[in-house]
C-alpha cells in the first residue's frame, strides 16, 4: 500500500496561555521536518522564555502517529508528568512534522503528578484544538522531453496536475524540468502521453 503523498502539518507558529493553581502554562506549538529543526525551535522557545521554571517538550517528525522519530523531556518536572503526555497528545493528533514546548511558571501551588499530566498534556491538546494546519505534499522530480510543437498542451497539463515546471531547455527537443506531486505523477505521465501520441519520454 503506497503511504499518502501529503498530511496535515501546522501552518505557523501557534500559541496557547492557560493559568492552573496560579501556574503558569504556556504551550508554543511549531512545525519541524527534522529531528534538527525540532531541537532548534526547542531552544529558541526555552531562551525566549528564559526565566521559566520549566521548558519541557516533545516532537513528532514524519506523518501523524509516525513512532520513527520522536522525542519529548520533562525538563525537570517529575518523571513521566509532562513529555510522555504531551508527546501522547502529539502521537493522537492527525498532524504531524510537529513540536511543541509547554513553558511553565511556578505558582506556588503543587499539583501532583496527576495534575503535572493533565496541565501538560491538555495544554498541547488546547494547543491542538486551535492550530492552524497546511498540507505537506511530496514531490517526484521528472523531466519530460517532447517537441515543440506540444510545449503549449504540456504547459496546460502542468497546470492542471499541480506539476511545478521548474526549468525548460530548448535543444533540437524541450526538456521540460519539474515537480508532481506523488500522487499525481501517473496521471500526468499518461495525460502527457495522450496528449503527445505516445511521443514524449520521461526520466
Amino acid at each position: 500500500m503506497a503511504e499518502p503523498s501529503g498530511y496535515a502539518v501546522p501552518a505557523a507558529t501557534h500559541r496557547v496561555e492557560q493559568e492552573i493553581s496560579r501556574s503558569r502554562f504556556i504551550t508554543t506549538i511549531g512545525r519541524a521536518s527534522t529531528v534538527e529543526e525540532a531541537q532548534a525551535f526547542i531552544r529558541a522557545v526555552a531562551a525566549e522564555f528564559g526565566g521559566a521554571t520549566h521548558n519541557c517538550w516533545a516532537y513528532v517528525i514524519g506523518p501523524p502517529g509516525d513512532t520513527g522519530r520522536i522525542g519529548m523531556s520533562d525538563a525537570g518536572e517529575p518523571h513521566g508528568t509532562a513529555g510522555r503526555p504531551m508527546l501522547n497528545a502529539l502521537l493522537h493528533a492527525p498532524v504531524g512534522d510537529i513540536v511543541a514546548v509547554v513553558t511553565r511558571y511556578y505558582g506556588g501551588t503543587r499539583l501532583g503528578t496527576g495534575g503535572l499530566v493533565r496541565a501538560y498534556g491538555g495544554g498541547v491538546q488546547a494547543a491542538l484544538a486551535t492550530l492552524p494546519v497546511t498540507e505537506r505534499i511530496e514531490y517526484v522530480p521528472l523531466v519530460v522531453t517532447i517537441d515543440y510543437a506540444r510545449l503549449t498542451a504540456v504547459q496546460q497539463l502542468c497546470a492542471e496536475h499541480e506539476a511545478e515546471i521548474l526549468e525548460q531547455t530548448f535543444a533540437a527537443q524541450v526538456h521540460v524540468t519539474l515537480r508532481v506531486p506523488d500522487g499525481n505523477v501517473g496521471r500526468f505521465r499518461a495525460a502527457v502521453l495522450d496528449a503527445t501520441r505516445g511521443q514524449a519520454r520521461f526520466e
